[in-house]
């Protein structure tokens, strides 16, 4: 039987949900994840779990497998997911720099998914198949960034270099902007959000003070909030939005797009972390996530401090031409 991911469970892990473990390890809603289970993709040491909401043990192993009796190269294509729109910005022997597009994923999740970075990476630079933590699930992947959102990241072509920069994005030294199109107004025109990020028994982040549905008493109560800091800076105020640089100071899943939505500005587009109030008749619809990662900055081998830089996409400058 061909796997296309395997997951061990570790002390940390031991406290949640198989769904929500899921969830977390493939980035996918709670309700993917239990999808998965009861199409028998999912084993947890071999066996076939008898609901998505087991309770995992430490040391427990989980592999993801094809849906049975169907090949895993066919593969119904996302419209968004644009493989050719991938652009490499920097290739050097011992990395390389890409600007993904939105509407692709950076490595698997369900278990039939062959369209994504790593694949492309893969046939590209053959070489990195052995580079990483885990290279049969994300070779060369050092980080990550949402499916539906754009911009650059940086893949380690040598394990060397892998832990050059792991090292890097531990020692939070690596510089990441972005560029988001909020709804509404921040109160300040530079500030640090700095709620704690805690997982919603939906499998969704939330963060404090909540807003909308994310409510605290969501919260697993086993799990501490855990610190994320991120600094925004207003560049531009719009009647009903605002254009925002950030930079995160830590790496939290989703972390832009939930202190947003805790800070009652949520990223224009975002079909997790929304208030459906803030949508007017009449204003034009975006099917992507603005957000958008335009600089990153690291040091190399010989301690230069290297940056890239990536204009925002086509459809993200039309749309803001709508705004008002």
């Amino acid at each position: 039987m061909k796997v296309l991911n395997t997951f061990e469970v570790s002390e940390q892990d031991i406290s949640g949900r198989l769904d929500i473990f899921l969830s977390e390890k493939l980035e996918i809603s709670r309700s993917q994840a239990k999808k998965l289970v009861d199409q028998n993709q999912v084993l947890v040491n071999d066996k076939k779990p008898r609901k998505a909401g087991n309770r995992l043990h430490n040391g427990d192993i989980i592999k993801i497998v094809p849906l049975p009796d169907q090949p895993v190269e066919n593969v119904e294509k996302d419209d968004h997911q644009n493989i050719d729109a991938v652009e490499v910005i920097e290739e050097t022997p011992d990395y390389v720099v890409v600007n993904k597009p939105a509407g692709l994923l950076v490595h698997p999740t369900e278990a039939n998914e062959t369209n994504t970075l790593t694949a492309w990476l893969l046939e590209k630079y053959p070489e990195i198949s052995k580079v990483g933590d885990n290279p049969e699930q994300r070779p060369g992947i050092v980080h990550r960034l949402d499916k539906e959102a754009s911009g650059l990241l940086v893949v380690a072509r040598t394990q060397k270099s892998f832990k050059h920069l792991k090292k890097q994005f531990k020692d939070r030294t690596v510089g990441k902007i972005y560029s988001i199109l909020v709804y509404g107004h921040l109160e300040k025109k530079h500030g640090i959000i700095d709620f704690e990020i805690d997982r919603g028994k939906d499998g969704r982040m939330v963060s404090r003070p909540k807003t909308d549905k994310l409510k605290l008493k969501n919260a697993l109560k086993i799990q501490d909030g855990k610190e994320a800091l991120t600094e925004y800076w207003v560049e531009e105020d719009f009647t009903r939005f605002s254009l925002v640089k950030v930079k995160i100071h830590t790496g939290r899943t989703h972390q832009i797009r939930v202190h947003m939505l805790a800070s009652g500005v949520p990223v224009v587009g975002d079909p997790l972390y929304k208030n459906r109030k803030l949508v007017k008749k009449g204003d034009v619809e975006l099917d992507r996530l603005f957000l958008c990662a335009r600089e990153l900055c690291f040091d190399d081998f010989q301690s230069e401090r290297k940056c890239f830089n990536v204009g925002l996409p086509q459809k993200l400058q039309d749309y803001l031409k709508h705004v008002t």
